[in-house]
């Protein structure tokens, strides 16, 4: 057997493990620094006796459809390059959650999705994937700016934010909204100037998969990625109840458009990432509810259920990953 292939076997045996380790410590080190999180996991133990147990059922059941979709827009992306199935699509998504864990802004979220396509079409998706954030990207945007319009009254007179600074905000979020959105949708035009830039072969791989993006294939993304943020408010409306956090509808969804719009625009890691949406929260939601104590356990048992969990699921299956399979076994 040639060196090279002795060398990728050893590897698949070796790297898979090694990842499910790290993963492993890495989660349980940062779980374990959080703030307030004995006081979630009491208030959740409580919840298994007690009537609320239903709201902790729906955030995981919620959880389950969250990942789902973004499982459907992974499949949806990869399709000119690579096609999947929806199971391999899920498996691909929870294990780059598992990667995002310790990575600043998650980016390590799409290295871990790459790991399982074949080798020799993973840097073929990279474009891919920056459209697919993108879309995302758009939605939280453009909430966050109807949240801005409506919450503006309450978040001058607050003191929150000043007069002048709000102005400057909010104009700047809808140019950002504007360009975005253009660009969003004549990523087909982007690709033909990228390819008038990059003169390589090599290089021209990276974004040649951008011309499959017509407007039908970039309205179903986006719409995807409107359906999982309109879980994420659903999942923060459940978990307000379930710590009675007591805050009406609208000003509810227009707080957690802000909340989301930090989220997406302050640089982090995940084991800062709670403590940045409790402060935040706590700021906003703060406007409209005394209750300090829930409004934090909501940002911490949010953050468990839709990160920590499918982390710890990516992690196992890091382990059943063959990093080198597909390109030795097709030679």
């Amino acid at each position: 057997m040639p060196l090279g292939k002795i060398s990728k076997k050893f590897s698949n045996w070796f790297l898979g493990p090694l990842l499910f380790a790290w993963l492993s410590w890495s989660i349980w080190r940062q779980v374990q620094r959080q703030p307030h999180l004995s006081s979630a996991w009491s208030s959740l133990r409580d919840t298994f006796s007690g009537p609320n147990v239903l709201y902790l059922v729906a955030l995981l059941l919620l959880m389950l459809c969250n990942w789902g979709i973004e499982a459907v827009k992974w499949r949806m992306l990869v399709a000119p390059v690579q096609r999947i199935s929806f199971l391999q699509s899920f498996k691909a998504v929870l294990s780059g959650v598992s990667f995002s864990i310790s990575t600043p802004n998650r980016v390590g979220e799409y290295l871990g999705r790459m790991l399982y396509l074949p080798e020799g079409k993973r840097l073929k998706v990279i474009a891919l994937t920056l459209v697919g954030s993108l879309a995302q990207v758009l939605v939280t945007l453009w909430v966050a700016l109807a949240g801005l319009l409506a919450l503006r009254g309450k978040l001058i007179d607050s003191g929150l934010i000043h007069p002048i600074a709000y102005q400057f905000g909010l104009f700047g979020l809808l140019l950002v909204c504007v360009i975005l959105t253009l660009i969003y949708f004549n990523v087909s035009a982007l690709e033909k100037w990228l390819e008038s830039l990059l003169r390589k072969a090599s290089w021209l791989q990276l974004v040649h998969a951008l011309q499959e993006f017509g407007m039908q294939r970039l309205a179903r993304l986006l719409l995807l990625s409107v359906v999982r943020y309109a879980v994420f408010v659903i999942q923060y409306l459940l978990a307000f109840r379930l710590f009675s956090v007591t805050v009406s509808l609208l000003p509810a969804v227009g707080v957690m458009s802000l909340v989301f719009l930090a989220l997406a625009v302050i640089p982090s890691v995940v084991l800062l990432e709670v403590g940045i949406r409790g402060q935040v929260s706590l700021q906003l939601i703060g406007l409209f509810s005394a209750n300090s104590l829930g409004i934090l356990l909501t940002s911490v048992t949010i953050w468990l259920v839709n990160l920590v969990l499918p982390a710890l699921a990516g992690s196992i299956l890091i382990l059943g990953i063959k990093i080198f399979k597909q390109r030795y076994e097709e030679t």
